[in-house]
């Protein structure tokens, strides 16, 4: 672990454009109550792709740690000076973490997907479908590849509104899968697994042939933070095991405070704090 003067008190924080509406301080605050670490802060701050290198070289040492959201997970790459091999093999950092020769990068999404997904059953309960359908092609969109590719899906269908991003298509094939690409809206006749990355307006108008679930049909919409998911709306009309954002991220926060403090996530207390949070929102 990075050495600290006693005297230094640690901080973290999320960074991201837009981030009024993140919910990672609810979770990291209550893991440092629950940890004990009293000396810990956490906060947030938007920074948008051009401003990061910028604000992470502004940071002392007292600072331990990043979370990252959209739209720096491709422009961590430039402000660290050691990335884990899945971070990038996937291409998307979501966590820095600094040590002694400065920061390095770390994804924990696909940690959180695969961890959300299992909680929901799938894999368990819930068959894994030959095929899934992800929506979008994005940063997040390859992190949600390998945690199918894990989760062992054989194939994936993009759904974009244009063209896949080629080293997203190009990830798909080098983790072994099939891939085929739908325009939005054009769901498949039969429902399996369905993983979203995009924005809940990019739905709108296009969920009405969402067809009904096969047996353990499941849908996680990674994207929180806009008003009540339309596409898990749907999802639960049709029958599906409908998947928040929300338990997305506590699951790849108890990673990153894995990463960031040394101490196992305290998980029920993060998620008692996440559920009292949106409780209070009315989510």
């Amino acid at each position: 672990m990075f050495p600290l003067s006693a005297a230094v008190r640690c901080r973290a924080g999320v960074r991201g454009s837009p981030i009024e509406h993140s919910l990672s301080p609810v979770l990291h605050r209550a893991a440092y109550r629950a940890l004990g670490l009293a000396d810990w802060r956490y906060d947030r701050a938007r920074v948008e792709a051009d401003e990061l290198a910028g604000h992470v070289g502004a940071l002392d040492e007292s600072w331990r740690g990043l979370s990252l959201t959209m739209p720096l997970k491709e422009a961590a790459f430039e402000v660290v000076h050691s990335v884990s091999p899945l971070a990038r093999q996937v291409g998307a950092i979501n966590t820095v973490v600094r040590d002694e020769r400065g920061w390095s990068g770390h994804n924990t999404d696909v940690y959180g997907i695969v961890e959300a997904l299992a909680e929901a059953g799938v894999g368990i309960e819930r068959p894994v479908p030959e095929t899934a359908i992800l929506v979008g092609a994005g940063a997040t969109a390859r992190s949600a590849l390998a945690a199918l590719a894990q989760l062992g899906v054989h194939g994936v269908t993009f759904m974009v509104r244009e063209a896949v991003r080629p080293e997203s298509l190009a990830f798909a094939l080098e983790l072994g899968l099939t891939a085929d690409t739908l325009p939005m809206g054009a769901w498949p006749a039969d429902g399996g697994l369905v993983v979203s990355t995009i924005p809940a307006p990019a739905y709108a108008g296009r969920l009405g042939s969402l067809p009904p679930p096969a047996d353990g049909g499941a849908v996680l919409d990674c994207v929180y933070g806009e008003g009540p998911s339309p596409l898990l709306a749907a999802a639960v009309e049709r029958g599906y095991a409908a998947v928040d954002g929300t338990d997305m991220l506590l699951h790849q926060a108890r990673e990153q405070v894995r990463l960031m403090t040394g101490h196992e996530a305290p998980t029920a207390a993060m998620r008692e704090a996440l559920t009292a949070a949106l409780d209070a929102i009315g989510k």
